[in-house]
């Protein structure tokens, strides 16, 4: 990836990025001050304005040309902090979610490494793949629904952390032939730019 020109730097869909990213920690903190159910609500309110946000920068990328290497990178680093922070707050009443969070950790820890080392070859997975999006749509759709639902009975709760680790998991599973796939093309030789 090229180092990004300042112009790139500020378009309009990278600003709604740093945008999401700042409101991570807003979203944390009025999730775990919150005592009464308009408390909660204002903090799901929040996540919905930054889902909102994610829905428009890429459509504006699209529209005006804003496109940028630091785009595709910037959106799914606020799609995964944004996810981490729900996650979190959702593991301070429900125990079973940190199993999710592990789970989590070791796939995007996963996906993080390998998509190092092909940069450093210059090459790259060309966007997420459709059970990436599926993925990332379900985590974030079980997420909001718990974090909205804050008295949802704990079997709904364990039961629905579940179907969500099994998303993941079988995500996961999906994407290594893809890397492996990506790895034969490269022939292990760094691309030529």
């Amino acid at each position: 990836m090229k180092k990004p020109t300042r112009k790139e730097i500020f378009t309009i869909p990278n600003m709604i990025g740093y945008l999401r990213i700042l409101l991570v920690p807003v979203i944390c903190w009025v999730h775990l001050t919150a005592g009464t159910p308009a408390q909660y609500w204002t903090a799901t309110g929040i996540v919905l304005f930054s889902s909102l946000t994610d829905l428009f920068d890429g459509r504006i990328a699209r529209r005006f040309n804003q496109v940028t290497d630091l785009g595709k990178i910037l959106d799914p680093v606020a799609d995964k902090l944004t996810h981490a922070a729900l996650a979190i707050c959702l593991a301070m009443r429900h125990h079973f979610m940190w199993a999710l969070i592990a789970l989590m950790v070791v796939k995007e820890g996963y996906m993080g490494l390998m998509g190092i080392k092909f940069l450093r070859k210059g090459r790259m997975l060309n966007g997420a793949m459709w059970f990436g999006k599926v993925c990332t749509a379900c985590l974030f759709a079980g997420l909001l629904v718990m974090f909205a639902w804050y008295d949802m009975p704990l079997a709904a709760v364990n039961g629905l952390i579940a179907v969500l680790m099994a998303v993941m998991l079988a995500t996961l599973c999906l994407y290594v032939p893809e890397f492996k796939k990506l790895e034969k093309e490269t022939g292990g030789e760094p691309a030529h730019q």
